[in-house]
């Protein structure tokens, strides 16, 4: 039905007959003469419609926007002074030689270039929002950003290999969805929140490098880079160690942005241990555009009378950190008490801050009500220590370090994003040895940092069992520009250490056997030293996109409150359906307005 996309012709088809198929993105009346942008995929190309052709002139002053047409036509150069520059087809045009409606349309429930339609209007009429040149470049280049991850892993030896959809309910840290099963009922499937078990019984059974791009659905609540069904690209290999796999993952994703965006990472890309991406960022996903560091200050304020910094100063489990901004001098009071209202959201009773206006006057060119509880060695050394100069502010978190972490951690990003302090660029990281657990203050019971599959960096079981919060675990994070692109980690391949950590985290036997027998009793039949990464696919498109949310680079994602508001999905089922399924709705109270 054509010869050619709408976005992709130029001067080099002068002259010749084209045949093009789109949507009305445009119609113009100019003296007697219709133009019509006519838009596909590739872009659009303008349609001259000659009123010397009565016919085909009398059919293109009925059509309207987002009518699709079938045209045949002469490729022409633009009259001078009508050039486009800023379109590929901007220099030629099309005048039309033959015209055919191929479907009408209502007029749409939003214009394709408004910028203030509301994202539940775009995602109810999602067709429509779709085929925005905006959606359409991110959708396609999602497209080439999966071809050239599969092509690195095809010429890598990886197999791609699908594992199942219905499967076994197994803890992974999020809510499962579960499907219930009409031929044994009572029972019920889970959607998987990873293909974890099955890609590590696929190395157990020699296929050596898998990978697969694959769907993972987890029922928990919802952020920007968020979707109760998400996708993941999947791999594992056996026979590789923790730097053999980061090696070759890292060149697959340098390989991947200079394929699709001509942008170069470094090679290598630099490591750092979790103990120094927290102690330094507050975070284990630093992003590392921002210069701002957290500097720990706890030795120079447990001795001043100063309760509020000397107490978390003296405590083991607590920081004291200061944070110096450039130019922080000029914020208002007013944005100081909305700072400190941001950091109570992550537990922080407070922010004290000192602004920096004139060293030279010591204690008296410094500007806060704390400045008077804090000794002048101390200051000095605090201005020393953050490298503070005149016209700065230096804030401050003092209290459990998990808040600090998370409060200043925080603030580091929303003070630097506030201010333009961040760099443009690509800074990817590693981000290895993780703790092997983390305790639960509030069951006082072990919890696995990543995943109870994960192998820890000790092979001395006893050793392992006697100090559990001392192991560090043989896993990897890759980091980009503060967002978390994949995750993964050397595995445990022999059944006695997996029954280990299984008792560590308050795994019984008789759990281990319900939930994990087939992959225990698989362990005892030669499983080989294996590894893998996962990494999210929706993460990846979106920073290279320039997205901010995954939800702008899913053709069809669901809203925050996990719905999809073009099926409106979840929807009842009848209780013909239920029956089958031997299920019967609980009554839920109404609740009062």
């Amino acid at each position: 039905m054509r010869s050619h996309y709408c976005g992709q012709l130029n001067e080099e088809k002068l002259d010749q007959e084209v045949k093009l198929t789109g949507w009305v993105n445009r119609r113009r009346d100019h003296g007697g003469v219709i133009f019509v942008d006519l838009r596909d995929r590739e872009g659009l190309v303008q349609i001259v419609f000659d009123p010397d052709r009565y016919e085909i002139f009398n059919q293109a002053e009925h059509i309207r926007n987002e009518f699709v047409l079938q045209v045949k036509g002469i490729v022409r150069e633009r009259p001078e002074g009508t050039i486009n520059d800023e379109l590929y087809t901007g220099k030629i045009e099309v005048l039309a030689h033959e015209l055919t409606v191929l479907n009408a349309s209502e007029t749409p429930p939003f214009q394709l270039d408004e910028d203030d339609v509301s994202e539940e209007h775009r995602l109810r009429y999602r067709y429509i929002d779709l085929r925005r040149p905006e959606m359409q470049k991110k959708i396609m280049l999602r497209s080439q950003i999966t071809r050239s991850l599969r092509n690195f892993l095809d010429d890598e030896g990886f197999l791609d290999i699908e594992t199942p959809m219905l499967t076994k309910a197994t803890p992974e840290g999020a809510r499962d969805y579960l499907v219930p099963s009409r031929t044994h009922q009572g029972s019920f499937f889970a959607l998987p929140q990873s293909p974890q078990i099955f890609k590590q019984l696929l190395m157990m059974s020699g296929f050596d490098k898998y990978y697969q791009i694959t769907r993972c659905f987890r029922d928990e609540d919802l952020r920007a880079d968020r979707q109760p069904e998400f996708t993941q690209l999947d791999i594992e290999t056996t026979f590789m160690d923790e730097n053999a796999i980061m090696e070759m993952m890292e060149e697959m994703i340098r390989k991947l942005f200079s394929n699709v965006l001509e942008e170069q990472l470094p090679h290598p890309f630099p490591r750092m241990s979790y103990a120094e991406a927290m102690l330094r960022y507050g975070s284990d996903k630093p992003d590392l555009r921002i210069d701002l560091e957290l500097v720990e200050v706890a030795d120079v304020l447990e001795d001043i009378e100063f309760k509020v910094f000397s107490g978390p100063a003296k405590d083991p489990g607590s920081r004291v950190t200061a944070l110096c901004v450039p130019g922080g001098n000029q914020l208002s009071r007013k944005q100081i008490d909305d700072y400190t209202k941001y950091v109570g959201i992550y537990g922080a009773k407070g922010l004290a801050y000192i602004k920096v206006n004139n060293m030279a006057d010591g204690r008296e060119g410094l500007q806060s009500p704390i400045v008077k509880f804090i000794p002048d060695d101390s200051l000095d050394l605090i201005l020393e220590r953050t490298g503070a100069k005149d016209g700065d502010l230096i804030f401050f978190g003092a209290d459990k370090a998990k808040v600090v972490n998370e409060a200043i951690g925080a603030l580091r990003i929303k003070v630097a994003q506030d201010m333009n302090l961040v760099n443009h660029g690509w800074k990817p990281l590693w981000v290895v040895d993780f703790p092997m657990f983390e305790k639960d203050d509030k069951s006082d019971k072990w919890n696995a940092l990543h995943h109870p599959f994960t192998a820890p960096d000790v092979d001395d079981i006893e050793a392992l069992k006697a100090e559990p919060g001392q192991s560090l675990s043989r896993a990897y994070d890759m980091i980009l520009n503060g967002t978390e692109l994949g995750g993964g980690s050397l595995r445990i391949y022999k059944e006695e250490m997996q029954q280990a950590v299984f008792d560590i985290l308050g795994i019984g036997d008789e759990e281990a056997r319900e939930k994990f027998g087939f992959l225990l009793d698989a362990l005892k039949y030669g499983c080989p030293p294996h590894a893998g990464i996962a990494f999210g696919l929706d993460r990846l498109v979106m920073l290279m996109t320039g997205s901010s949310s995954i939800r702008d680079v899913m053709a069809f994602p669901k809203t925050q409150s996990a719905a999809c508001l073009l099926t409106n999905a979840p929807a009842p089922v009848s209780t013909h359906q239920m029956n089958e399924l031997g299920i019967k709705l609980k009554k839920i109270p109404k609740t009062e307005d």
